[in-house]
């Protein structure tokens, strides 16, 4: 594929974000000062004792400071909920949604319902989240004499019906606060795929307020469409973008151009589709050398959405510009 630089990054409708999720290595203030100077347009803001504690006190100041200094640097904003270890130090991501005690998934929902709160508080266009895999224990719930196979539909039915439950004191917070919940399909998690959001939506009756995060990683990890297709898809519920390179059926978070994504298709299915949100780049793996990626990724993307978008006849070409032989994947 023959790409043209972009003589204007700013004429790409698309905004830019990076996930702090990726640079925890740095202290806060430190990563959203790289972003700017950067050139990005926000931040995933990953709710992490790192970084903006959820669970410490004086959350009220501190999301009040972060606010201020969000508008000074011209940072927009999405929270993101994917934390491992924020509500429980021994068991990465728990307690889930579907966790079996409901004391348990009461402690996650009163964590969505808080990041609703401080989504408020930033400005931040929405909340990020997902289900949580299929506890071990589901199952032993559940005796329906059918057998194996009957017990395992049976006990996907009670963690579906976990999910919706727990996640309606959520939707109705989102609702009175006016910010989208986009829920996220991830690999191995009781909600993983496109056909699995929409079952949650229409158990929950497609409330206005439940949204879709579409990692567009995710879509080439697992999804029949190709990730342009999946955008298409998804449109009418999207409301958050996770972006990074991965390959078939191996759910690992890869730089640009590591992976098998064809991006330009990508970007240019967002733009048509009037996609208003951040394209956030998710590395979560990648924290050592989160500046660096972070200053590689940017240019990548703005080059890639260059080459979806028809060059500009009426422009003069800028000194050395010119067809290279980049197929649009990082160097």
């Amino acid at each position: 594929m023959s790409l043209r630089p972009s003589p204007r990054p700013t004429a790409h409708p698309l905004r830019y974000s990076y996930g702090t999720n990726g640079l925890t290595d740095l202290r806060l203030d430190d990563a959203l000062s790289l972003l700017a100077d950067l050139g990005y347009d926000g931040v995933g803001l990953t709710l992490d004792h790192m970084h903006l504690d959820p669970l410490a006190p004086d959350l009220a100041a501190r999301t009040h400071k972060l606010a201020r200094r969000l508008d000074e640097l011209g940072l927009g904003v999405t929270l993101e909920t994917g934390a491992r270890y924020v509500l429980d130090p021994r068991r990465k991501h728990g307690p889930s949604l579907l966790d079996p005690d409901p004391a348990q998934r009461a402690r996650r929902a009163d964590l969505l319902v808080r990041a609703v709160q401080i989504a408020t508080d930033l400005g931040a266009h929405a909340v990020h989240c997902f289900s949580g895999i299929l506890p071990k224990d589901t199952a032993g719930e559940v005796d329906t004499g059918a057998g194996t196979e009957g017990d395992a539909v049976a006990a996907e039915d009670v963690a579906w019906k976990r999910l919706a439950e727990t996640l309606t004191p959520v939707l109705d917070a989102a609702t009175a606060a006016g910010i989208p919940l986009a829920v996220e399909p991830e690999p191995g998690h009781l909600l993983a795929t496109l056909d699995d959001f929409h079952r949650l939506r229409t158990d929950l009756g497609s409330p206005d307020a439940l949204g879709l995060t579409l990692d567009i990683g995710h879509c080439q990890c697992l999804e029949p469409l190709s990730p342009a297709d999946c955008v298409r898809a998804a449109a009418p519920w999207l409301r958050h973008v996770q972006i990074e390179d991965m390959r078939r059926g191996v759910h690992e978070h890869l730089p640009f151009g590591d992976g098998e994504i064809d991006f330009p298709p990508v970007l240019e299915a967002l733009a048509a589709v009037g996609y208003q949100g951040l394209v956030s780049v998710e590395l979560p793996r990648h924290s050592h050398a989160g500046p660096q990626l972070a200053q590689q990724s940017l240019p990548f993307l703005r080059h890639a959405a260059a080459v979806s978008t028809p060059p500009d006849a009426d422009r003069p070409p800028n000194p050395g510009e010119g067809p290279t032989d980049s197929d649009g994947r990082t160097p």
